[in-house]
């Protein structure tokens, strides 16, 4: 049997990972992923299982794979199984904030909105797309590489798609806060005879915290794994255990449980929200009936 100190130096990671670490995100991952299951069937929200528990179940793998690693770190097959899953598997998750922020638009009104709520799915859901099938060339690259140059060219391939996926988010971001700026002070970009700013429900405002928290976790996600890959394999950035389980499996893990807590079918009903009048229609409308009778 291997010494700890050989272990360490034929590591894959340059570390053995802690192995408390990856059982508690194992079993977070696999719990949160069978609520979401279940939710996504109680409420009949089928959109959810190829993307929110597609994550789960990805990051899940992810965490199997780096706990496999804490007793053989010098094992290939587990190191490849984190790396593809764990860069991969939260692309899902961030298209589901992408759907759920076209049903905000809906609910609270598209005139507000420089987009359309079908643009908003159109645009951002193929530039997720298109990230995933980058991050995941880049991640077969470096599984089946032979060579550091190859394993090289891997790691720079995944840091285009989450570069790219990084440049959505923030024009997805851009999108949301001048929509919800112009909603909040009542400045439509175009408005027709008798449009009153429908009412903000509290579970759509319940929503908007989820969804504001979600991404924001993910952002910081994403902005440290853009410093990891661009750094190297062996930088000391890259070699920090710490700095991976909070800043990568912590924030993932914190927006899906968000999701848990904050779930669309609970807060804005199962089905794609239609736009609702707000009480000051309601009232004008009553006004206009008592008139009809005098």
């Amino acid at each position: 049997m291997a010494s700890p100190a050989s272990s360490i130096r034929d590591s894959q990671y340059g570390y053995t990972p802690r192995e408390y670490v990856g059982i508690i995100f194992v079993v977070l991952f696999g719990t949160s992923t069978i609520l979401h299951v279940g939710q996504a069937l109680r409420y009949r929200m089928w959109w959810l299982l190829p993307t929110v528990c597609l994550c789960g179940l990805g990051e899940a793998i992810g965490w199997a794979g780096r706990l496999w690693s804490s007793f053989k770190p010098d094992l290939h097959k587990p190191f490849m199984i984190q790396i593809i899953s764990l860069v991969v598997s939260p692309t899902p998750l961030i298209a589901a904030n992408f759907v759920l922020l076209s049903w905000i638009v809906i609910q609270l009104g598209p005139c507000y909105s420089r987009l359309s709520p079908r643009w908003y799915t159109i645009i951002f859901l193929s530039s997720d797309i298109i990230a995933l099938l980058v991050q995941g060339g880049g991640g077969g690259i470096a599984a089946s590489a032979n060579t550091l140059a190859k394993t090289h060219l891997g790691a720079h391939v995944m840091l285009g798609g989450i570069l790219f996926q990084f440049a959505s988010m923030i024009t997805y971001c851009c999108f949301a806060v001048d929509f919800l700026l112009r909603y909040a002070t009542n400045r439509p970009l175009k408005i027709k005879a008798g449009f009153v700013r429908p009412v903000l429900e509290p579970g759509t405002r319940d929503m908007i915290c989820t969804l504001a928290f979600s991404t924001l976790v993910l952002f910081i996600r994403s902005i440290y794994r853009i410093i990891e890959l661009a750094s190297g394999w062996k930088s000391s950035f890259m070699l920090n255990e710490l700095y991976f389980d909070v800043l990568d499996g912590g924030m993932v893990a914190l927006a899906i449980i968000s999701m848990n807590l904050g779930h669309p079918g609970r807060l804005m009903g199962p089905r794609k929200p239609q736009p609702r009048i707000g009480k000051e229609m309601e009232m004008m409308s009553q006004r206009g009936s008592d008139s009809l009778l005098i």
